[in-house]
């Protein structure tokens, strides 16, 4: 789904996509649009401009998110300041380009985003890993417990999985454990890191360099 609140531009990208083997199964011109619409067609993954006229888009991705939470959200905006990034990332989104993209680097984005590859204008990538590394070293809270809980064996395997992009079910078979058991482990994970879903998940893996084992 592609999200834009310029007519032309967000057309011209679904035409483009289309054009190139996609399946753009519907666009929106705003934010509650794009809640409403995303709602509906759920779509895998949400191409999604944050200056939406007087709505945002990040409150958009929040309530998209929430809603769907195997949706991936990737922003493709014209703002590159960082912090409309780092509100974008916080809100659920998997990825950020900026326009300048050209139509394959596009492409391609939307294609690795599908397969829940973390996808950065180069430059990009680093600010959001900052910040999590910011998260990391977080002092203790004033009750003495630490500020990121200890996670189990089981609990960061299957983290490592995610950021490698695996669902839940090709988890399950990798180790042998029911899907079910796999998306406990997810939502255990997600409460003790007080993250609110899978692609902050996915951050904070790539941070921890989960990724990289």
């Amino acid at each position: 789904m592609v999200v834009d609140d310029h007519p032309i531009w967000r057309e011209g990208v679904a035409r483009d996509l289309t054009e190139r083997g996609c399946d753009v199964v519907a666009t929106a011109p705003d934010a509650p649009a794009a809640v409403r619409i995303a709602a509906a067609v759920r779509p895998d993954v949400v191409l999604m401009d944050l200056n939406l006229g007087e709505t945002s888009g990040v409150g958009a991705i929040a309530e998209i998110m929430a809603a769907r939470p195997e949706t991936r959200i990737l922003v493709l905006s014209a703002s590159g300041e960082h912090g409309d990034v780092l509100e974008a990332v916080k809100a659920g989104a998997t990825g950020y380009l900026i326009k300048s993209a050209g139509a394959e680097e596009l492409l391609d984005a939307v294609r690795r985003t599908a397969r829940g590859v973390a996808v950065f204008t180069p430059g990009l990538a680093g600010l959001v890993l900052g910040e999590f590394r910011k998260m990391a070293d977080a002092p203790a809270r004033k009750d003495g417990e630490p500020a990121v809980p200890a996670l189990t064996d089981r609990e960061t395997e299957v983290l490592r999985l995610v950021a490698k992009g695996l669902t839940a079910r090709q988890i399950g078979e990798r180790l042998v454990v029911s899907h079910r058991t796999v998306e406990s482990h997810v939502q255990n994970t997600l409460r003790k890191l007080q993250l609110h879903n899978r692609s902050q998940l996915v951050r904070y893996a790539i941070e921890s360099g989960l990724a990289d084992e």
